[in-house]
């Protein structure tokens, strides 16, 4: 989607966002009261309860959102805001950290299905570089692409945000993993 601002048109981005102090749903209920899409990894957690055992849906990865806005609407967002938000930057290029739209749409293919045998991982460089680039074909994270991997003993699929967040699926029979060249 692209937005007009002034004569400058802009496109919307995924924005990587810090969240202090665990407040990660008090911005996202502030960001859906505006209307701005936005995801947290959410994820179901088994707790006991009163002596019962229950499931509570809890943020995957404390202190992360991800804002889907212009960049000019960010940053307005951003000083208009009265809740502790900060950009997540690349050290590097020394701007704040964006995400490709289809990078995104694969990362909420998996982690947008909260199962619980989801693991989140720190993404560090060169963690996933030897695996295949792969496509999967059927199940719940149907259309996602990642890398495969080896992780307690099962292979799963690794979609990851570089530099941001890493998630990896739940088992993945291999009849629904198809091998793509890499980009």
């Amino acid at each position: 989607m692209i937005e007009e601002t002034g004569n400058i048109a802009e496109r919307k981005e995924w924005f990587a966002i810090r969240v202090t102090y665990n407040r990660e749903m008090k911005v996202k209920a502030d960001l859906d009261s505006k209307g701005i899409v936005n995801f947290v990894p959410m994820q179901y957690r088994a707790m006991e309860k009163d002596g019962r055992l229950v499931k509570k849906l809890e943020p995957s990865v404390h202190n992360l959102i991800f804002i889907y806005l212009e960049p000019s609407a960010m940053a307005q967002y951003k000083q208009s805001t009265s809740l502790p938000i900060r950009y997540i930057m690349n050290r590097e290029k020394r701007v704040p950290v964006t995400v490709p739209k289809a990078q995104m749409d694969n990362f909420i293919a998996v982690a947008g299905t909260y199962d619980e045998q989801l693991i989140f991982l720190n993404p560090e460089p060169g963690d996933f570089a030897r695996g295949d680039r792969v496509k999967i074909l059927g199940g719940p994270f149907e259309g996602a692409e990642g890398v495969l991997v080896r992780v307690k003993g099962d292979r799963r699929v690794v979609v990851s945000i570089e530099g941001v967040v890493a998630v990896a699926t739940t088992f993945i029979h291999p009849s629904l993993i198809q091998k793509i060249s890499p980009r």
